[in-house]
């Protein structure tokens, strides 16, 4: 049976190393006949939580801009994928903007259950991820159906395109084609 897999690139530099990860990881997922639905916060509008916690009443954030489109997306998709490059050994700004802007979902009947975190980073060390993973976590410890069920980290690329040829565009692929 197939899956409605949404994939959140949120790097903002076009050519990036993360939303690399991201494509291979959609195409892996299409192979298995996956429904794939890509979506980039380059062009997106995305203003900060006020805060308010209206959403919780209304379904819905009181901020009209693109957050609210991709909001509906996360709520109707059974597999959430996060791609994001890291900076200063955290998720982008973007992601935690995107992240903090989807609490609508919190009171909703949300349908992902499958979350997984795609990063690239200039430097290698296993503990560069440390911080994002741990903020991840902080926001699907908050929805108790889900979990984080892969991750893929690309150290060593600084460049736009540098992770071409790497094994770990292969990783994302097959992690994507795992999804059944």
């Amino acid at each position: 049976m197939s899956k409605k897999v949404l994939i959140i690139s949120t790097s903002i530099r076009p050519g990036s190393n993360s939303e690399r990860l991201a494509k291979s990881f959609a195409e892996g997922a299409r192979a298995s006949g996956n429904d794939v639905e890509f979506v980039s916060l380059r062009d997106k509008t995305i203003g900060f939580c006020k805060g308010c916690l209206a959403c919780q009443k209304l379904g819905h954030c009181i901020i009209r801009d693109d957050a609210n489109d991709i909001t509906e997306k996360m709520l109707i998709s059974d597999v959430i994928v996060w791609a994001t490059p890291i900076y200063y050994y955290e998720m982008s700004g973007q992601m935690k903007t995107m992240i903090d802007r989807a609490n609508s979902l919190y009171s909703r009947d949300y349908r992902f259950r499958d979350v997984y975190m795609l990063m690239t980073a200039a430097e290698e060390e296993d503990e560069v991820i440390e911080g994002a993973l741990k903020g991840l976590q902080g926001w699907l410890d908050c929805y108790e159906k889900t979990r984080l069920s892969g991750k893929v980290f690309a150290g060593g690329v600084t460049a736009p395109d540098e992770i071409g040829g790497s094994d770990k565009l292969r990783e994302a692929y097959e992690m994507g084609r795992a999804i059944s």
